[in-house]
């Protein structure tokens, strides 16, 4: 199975980005993982929310095709405990799946057509984090998920 996290939009700390990176590393000895940045969308002053979540959502339906179990990081999505989604992974891994990819969307969510698209949701917390720290706190979970599927020992309960 591969997986691929598509996240809109650049970030601007190199402590993140290499945090992400050095996640990124460490799943790819279990499974083939990409990362996949959607350019941010220009000139947004003059957009709504809508226009700009409409545009960012073209782009990332151009980037999937129609095999992928598609799964986005959404506030309303279930919240599962480390454990739970490493289960989660399994499961996915077991039926077959050929591409997961998991969506990390630009600072006003998903367009409509986005969440048409998607197979589930998954929030990380209650709480609210920035679109680019999600990324590091989303590939660290990943990374732990593989442990935890693989009885490593970096998981404690």
């Amino acid at each position: 199975m591969n997986v691929e996290l598509i996240v809109v939009g650049k970030t601007d700390s190199k402590e993140v980005a290499a945090l992400v990176e050095e996640y990124k590393g460490r799943i790819g000895f279990y499974t083939r993982f990409g990362i996949n940045i959607i350019p941010d969308v220009k000139n947004t002053r003059s957009m709504s929310e809508q226009q700009q979540k409409k545009s960012e959502g073209e782009a990332i339906l151009k980037l999937l095709q129609p095999s992928d179990y598609v799964t986005l990081l959404d506030e309303r999505g279930m919240q599962p405990t480390s454990e739970e989604f490493a289960d989660w992974m399994q499961k996915r891994m077991a039926s077959g799946c050929k591409r997961l990819v998991f969506i990390i969307g630009g600072p006003y969510g998903f367009s409509e057509e986005v969440y048409g698209r998607a197979a589930g949701k998954i929030a990380l917390s209650k709480m609210t984090f920035s679109h680019q720290i999600v990324r590091a706190i989303f590939t660290e979970q990943l990374y732990r998920a593989f442990t935890i599927i693989n009885n490593e020992p970096y998981h404690h309960k």
